[in-house]
């Protein structure tokens, strides 16, 4: 196994609350933050944290709007975003076939 591919994964993502979020925004144009709360199971706190990370890294764009005089805030990946999921995948399957003996 080589572990020089561990070191090559984005530690951004890698965190399973981002991972979880990442590929939610993967599968769908945009996501309001109340969505993401419900199917991800967190709290507020936890979520708006995970957000913050992901945003500062540029790979997540925020609107925030009102909507019948309420917040409502979506969230949708950036092309960065895209870009940098894409290549942790490619890392992750790598370091799966280095698991299951398919060297790369």
């Amino acid at each position: 196994m080589n572990p020089e591919d561990f070191l090559q994964l984005d530690r951004v993502i890698h965190e399973r609350g981002r991972l979880a979020i990442m590929s939610l925004l993967a599968a769908t144009p945009q996501m309001s933050f109340k969505e993401m709360r419900t199917t991800l199971q967190m709290t507020d706190g936890n979520l708006t944290t995970h957000m913050r990370t992901l945003q500062e890294a540029g790979y997540i764009s925020v609107t925030k709007e009102f909507r019948g005089g309420r917040p409502w805030t979506t969230y949708a990946l950036t092309e960065s975003g895209r870009q940098a999921f894409a290549a942790y995948l490619k890392v992750l399957e790598r370091v799966l076939d280095q698991a299951r003996g398919k060297e790369t």
